[in-house]
């Protein structure tokens, strides 16, 4: 079990490293702008997006796949609030 203090030093030296991430990230992108190599910034900022995509995909599927459930029902909030009448269940043909 660890301590208070272990995991007080434990959050402040992942919360540095990220500032320290940050940063150095943000001087790149500075100096990528202030040499104009707007090509290669253009790439980078391309390929990051794509790897966060694919992290955050990856991981919704993974935690969708096991809370399979039985199928909800269909919401009639936008007909009660509107006044008008649900048609959901009706048989007109």
């Amino acid at each position: 079990m660890k301590s208070t203090r272990n995991v007080t030093n434990t959050k402040r030296r992942r919360k540095m490293f990220a500032v320290l991430w940050s940063a150095l990230f943000a001087i790149g992108t500075m100096l990528l702008i202030y040499f104009e190599q707007t090509a290669l910034l253009y790439i980078l900022a391309t390929l990051g997006v794509t790897a966060i995509l694919v992290i955050v995909a990856a991981s919704d599927l993974a935690r969708g796949e096991t809370h399979i459930s039985a199928p909800s029902q269909a919401n009639d909030s936008a007909a009660i609030g509107s006044g008008i009448a649900s048609s959901y269940g009706s048989n007109k043909s």
